[in-house]
C-alpha cells in the first residue's frame, strides 16, 4: 500500500506541476482554509500525512477512518490548495521500513 500511495503522490505532483493553471481554472482549487474546512465538515476527513513536492508545494492526504473516504491535495506557494485525487476504502498502515540499502 505504501508503494501505491507513493506512486499516486508522485503522479499527483507531476500532474499538478504540468497542469497547475488548468486545475485552478477548473474550480478544483481554493484557499487552503476553505478546502480543509470543507473536507472536515462534509466528509469528516482529517490530515493523515504530508510531504513536500515540486516547487515547494505541500502534498497532503486527508482521510476519514469512519467513512473510508480520502483526498489528496497540493497546496501551492500562493496558498491555493488544489484537489488532485479522491476515493474510498482508505486504510492507515503501519508497515516496517525497509532495511538499510534496500529501497521500498
Amino acid at each position: 500500500m505504501n508503494r501505491m500511495l507513493k506512486a499516486v503522490l508522485t503522479g499527483a505532483v507531476l500532474a499538478l506541476s504540468i497542469s497547475g493553471p488548468a486545475l485552478a481554472q477548473a474550480n478544483n482549487c481554493a484557499p487552503r482554509e476553505k478546502v480543509v474546512d470543507r473536507l472536515a465538515s462534509k466528509y469528516g476527513e482529517t490530515r493523515q500525512s504530508m510531504g513536500l513536492g515540486t516547487n515547494n508545494s505541500v502534498v497532503e492526504v486527508f482521510a476519514s477512518s469512519d467513512t473510508g473516504t480520502w483526498t489528496i491535495t497540493i497546496t501551492r506557494t500562493d496558498g491555493m490548495t488544489c484537489l488532485v485525487a479522491s476515493g474510498q476504502a482508505f486504510e492507515a498502515l503501519a508497515e516496517m521500513l525497509p532495511p538499510d540499502g534496500k529501497d521500498a
